[in-house]
């Protein structure tokens, strides 16, 4: 599973094997500056949650979804399971707007 380690200057995101052959991702580093807020949401279908269209990546709704959802102005990492909460990362200046992480 998914886990955001926090090494005081950088947040990264450390994949398992099949999330990284499932999200065509090895991993994510952001510095720690440029995260904006990290929230909670207990419903990771919602269209406040997710965005656009899912492109590289695995997905089938309501069960599992990896990789980059791409959406006008922007794109998010996601790694979500079934219909279990989730913590949404914000970042500014970063390549990916927003990570979306089971908890």
């Amino acid at each position: 599973m998914a886990k955001v380690l926090d090494d005081g200057v950088n947040l990264t995101l450390q994949l398992s094997f099949w999330e990284k052959v499932g999200g065509l991702k090895k991993g994510l580093v952001v510095p720690k500056t440029r995260l904006l807020s990290k929230t909670i949401s207990k419903n990771p279908w919602s269209r406040t949650v997710i965005k656009g269209w899912r492109a590289p990546g695995t997905g089938f709704p309501y069960l599992i979804l990896l990789g980059t959802m791409r959406y006008r102005g922007g794109r998010d990492f996601t790694a979500i399971y079934k219909r279990r909460p989730v913590a949404v990362y914000e970042f500014k200046d970063a390549f990916y707007s927003r990570w979306i992480i089971t908890e």
